[in-house]
């Protein structure tokens, strides 16, 4: 499973989606980025925007943000995976 979670550091949203990848038992990649937007190139790429986090599964072809969104995906559908 290749899973990417664009996080930054002290982020409580990221931290919520850190917590519910580990919880589930996912094995996931995390890429810091940088606390100015502007620095975040390697997030709009993968994403489209500079927000965080933003989740890549590449196996499924999912790429999201919002963690609400993220959080749901992980607990319905990784989480699921490796039950």
């Amino acid at each position: 499973m290749t899973v990417t979670l664009y996080a930054l550091d002290g982020c409580p949203f990221c931290e919520d989606v850190h917590e519910a990848l580990e919880e589930a038992d996912v094995t996931y990649d995390t890429h810091w980025v940088e606390a100015l937007h502007s620095e975040r190139n390697e997030v709009k790429r993968a994403s489209g925007q500079r927000g965080v986090p933003v989740l890549v599964d590449e196996e499924r072809g999912v790429t999201m943000c919002e963690s609400e969104n993220v959080l749901e995906y992980v607990e319905e559908t990784l989480a699921e995976g490796v039950r």
